[in-house]
């Protein structure tokens, strides 16, 4: 009895100290109240507590080309789905960036300035506010008379106006009869489990946090306007002249690239019903944006792709561009491939929404099933461009990323992937070269502090360099050196799970690592604290060889793949390729014990695309 005893009580011990090793990754406060509420759960799922609330959008936008004012009468129906009673309204509108009072992450042109928001009426309930919202920044305040209770329902009311900015960035003019309308309308910002309302400043920097919402809205244009847009349209035939109603439908269902109208049709007024105004309705559900572009004299290609080989189900290309936005020609075609790569490749998820138009204008920006992007003249990195910003697609649209906060979560999904279909499309060398050249050499070879912050640093509290090689680089290159370590099948799977958990939720860092922790099989914390909670860089040397054993240190601390190249005495030559799970023991050194016993005559490190802060101490030459 006393032996079976010490036995149960030495197992027990074992297993406590086992788990005691297993290192815990720091958590907020916030967080960590978010996951004793049962709104998160350690299993990376969402938690039987979990919640969100939503917005049912119903809008109608009128764009005025002359006076280049955008006005729009909304009405919201919000469901507050917490255990909170709201007793404040927090109004989002990102363009009042515009407005001269407002925080901005940079300089501006004149150009880009405008007097922002106006609204003429704000209703909420039965309840009547006197708002025009001209003291607000990019979230603005109503303090309500009447509170939106737990899981109730309250209408919002309002009508508002303002003028689109002449210098483009994300959104305005593009030229004098074409604009990107983006972020027009407000909307009610995020009430979330771990921050409550999201009241963070919009500064041109860190990117957007939305709800996911049911939208229908209608652009209101003169006539000879196409309006390209966010969601599927609904009533071609009323805005289209047949024949251009008819090619579009058809584009619907093939593989050919349609033009769906050309200059000259254009030119001569014969695309769009002749009204005076076009009123063109739309439709998107479960979504965390809507946009549009429009332009009386953009060249409009069209066709489709099989996204979902298991149901059939088809997405909707097409291409908006201007006669010499050469780079646009091949849009379609470009995209035909990228929405098949991504959904049957990587991330191997069939695209998720109907549609995916590329505009050309001057972001180079993500919006939920468009993208807008500038000429570059260039046609290989105009598609990679273009490729990154479809990417986005998933990371923040099908998973509600909060950008503004983690835009690594986003960010750097889109660099891998862009990085994964760039192999496929242009081969691995080329591919490599970008990627060190565009995505790490400046971060690597830049010793300053601010690009060793840790990854995991909220994103408003990094600028510069320091916010984009956390966000895009160093990002891409933990889920890299993940997929290494896991291998395709594995990390695939893992990846999967955490999108099952966490499409159309808000997924933050700690239900990616848990998602990956379970749906691996393996408590990869040690690994994700080395990445993200960390000041390391990429940084190998040879410490030593000694007979048959090579000693490789690590001076800069990220657990990264790397091969080792040996040179034999009798010049033969073997590869060994090392895992990040080679750093997991010991992330300060690493002996890797070789099994052929031949004479060294020289080693080299080699990281491939994790390049080395100090490549000159990764060669060992013997004496």
């Amino acid at each position: 009895m006393e032996k079976k005893t010490f036995q149960f009580v030495f197992i027990a011990l074992l297993f406590l100290a086992q788990n005691s090793f297993a290192q815990e990754l720091y958590m907020p406060r916030n967080i960590k109240e978010a996951y004793a509420k049962g709104t998160r759960s350690q299993d990376g799922k969402p938690g039987k507590n979990y919640w969100q609330n939503h917005g049912k959008y119903t809008m109608d936008i009128s764009v005025d080309p002359k006076t280049k004012l955008v006005s729009g009468t909304e009405t919201i129906v919000y469901e507050n789905n917490s255990n909170d009673t709201l007793r404040n309204l927090a109004i989002r509108f990102v363009n009042n960036l515009h407005k001269p009072s407002s925080p901005r992450s940079g300089t501006v042109s004149d150009d880009f300035l405008s007097n922002g928001l106006t609204i003429t009426s704000l209703k909420i309930g039965d309840d009547v506010y006197k708002e025009d919202a001209k003291g607000w920044g990019t979230v603005g305040n109503v303090k309500m008379n009447k509170p939106i209770l737990p899981h109730s329902k309250a209408t919002i009311y309002i009508d508002w106006n303002y003028p689109l900015s002449k210098e483009s960035g994300r959104e305005g003019q593009i030229d004098e009869t074409t604009f990107f309308v983006a972020y027009s309308y407000p909307r009610v910002s995020v009430f979330d489990d771990y921050n409550m309302w999201d009241r963070l400043p919009h500064t041109d920097r860190q990117e957007f946090y939305n709800d996911f919402n049911d939208y229908s809205y209608t652009v209101k244009v003169p006539k000879n306007y196409v309006v390209y847009a966010t969601g599927d349209l609904l009533n071609p035939d009323e805005v289209l002249q047949p024949e251009f109603s008819t090619r579009l439908k058809k584009s619907y269902v093939t593989d050919e690239i349609l033009h769906i109208a050309n200059e000259t049709e254009l030119k001569s007024g014969v695309v769009t019903k002749q009204n005076d105004w076009n009123v063109w309705k739309f439709e998107a559900k479960n979504i965390s944006d809507v946009c549009f572009g429009l332009s009386d004299h953009y060249l409009w290609d069209a066709s489709s792709v099989l996204v979902d080989k298991k149901t059939n189900r088809r997405a909707s290309v097409q291409a908006a561009y201007d006669v010499k936005g050469t780079d646009f020609v091949n849009s379609v075609k470009n995209n035909q491939y990228a929405l098949d790569f991504f959904s049957n490749s990587w991330p191997g998820v069939p695209y998720p929404f109907s549609k995916m138009t590329a505009f050309q204008g001057f972001a180079d920006m993500e919006y939920p099933m468009m993208c807008n992007d500038s000429q570059m003249g260039d046609p290989v990195f105009a598609q990679l461009v273009q490729d990154h910003e479809v990417a986005h697609t998933y990371f923040p649209f099908y998973m509600g990323i909060n950008e503004t906060r983690y835009a690594f979560m986003d960010e750097g999904w889109a660099t891998t992937f862009e990085y994964l279909i760039g192999i496929a499309e242009h081969g691995k060398e080329a591919a490599d070269k970008f990627y060190k050249d565009f995505r790490v050499k400046d971060y690597i070879s830049d010793l300053s502090t601010e690009e060793d912050q840790p990854i995991i640093t909220m994103s408003t509290q990094v600028s510069g360099a320091g916010y984009g090689n956390n966000s895009y680089g160093k990002a891409s290159l933990s889920y890299l050196a993940l997929k290494d370590m896991l291998g395709d099948d594995l990390f695939k799977k893992s990846l999967h799970a955490y999108m099952d958990n966490w499409n159309g939720k808000h997924p933050i860092p700690w239900d990616y690592f848990n998602s990956i922790n379970t749906a691996s099989g393996r408590n990869l914390n040690w690994f994700f604290n080395n990445w993200f909670f960390t000041n390391n860089y990429i940084d190998l040397s040879v410490r030593n060889v000694d007979k048959n054993i090579v000693s490789v240190a690590n001076e800069g601390g990220f657990a990264v793949p790397f091969d080792i190249v040996i040179t034999y005495q009798d010049n033969t030559k073997e590869t060994l390729h090392q895992t990040p799970a080679v750093w997991e023991t010991n992330q300060k050194l690493a002996k890797v014990i070789l099994k052929n016993k031949k004479q060294i005559k020289q080693v080299i490190l080699d990281g491939g695309i994790f390049m080395d802060a100090t490549p000159g101490n990764n060669t060992w030459t013997a004496n």
